[in-house]
């Protein structure tokens, strides 16, 4: 096993890891607007250290470079998705979560 090897499967286990804390994101947090900025950060994150791993192991630059531009384009769509979902909610009075008066931080 190479030092490449290493360093890409540390990336994925590293992309693995943002994948599950957006799981988490998704299942604990309140309203809409906190589960769509965990999925649209971490998950983006998770998704470049992927790549990043998949770039390492490419065979060629036009493979790595295509790599780079689907990831692009997952970062544009979900930005995209996360907008227009988050609009829509509002559209639709979807007010944002609030702490109780008197829970404690």
């Amino acid at each position: 096993m190479t030092a490449l090897d290493v360093l890409s499967a540390v990336l994925l286990a590293a992309g693995a890891f943002f994948f599950l804390a957006g799981t988490v994101g998704l299942l604990r947090f309140p309203d809409v607007y906190t589960r769509l900025h965990a999925l649209t950060k971490v998950d983006n994150l998770g998704l470049g250290f992927v790549v990043l791993a998949l770039m390492l192991q490419a065979d060629t630059f036009a493979d790595g470079l295509k790599l780079a531009l689907i990831w692009g384009l997952a970062l544009a769509a979900s930005a995209t998705a996360a907008y227009l979902l988050a609009h829509n909610a509002l559209d639709n009075g979807v007010r944002p979560w609030r702490r109780p008066p008197g829970a404690g931080r």
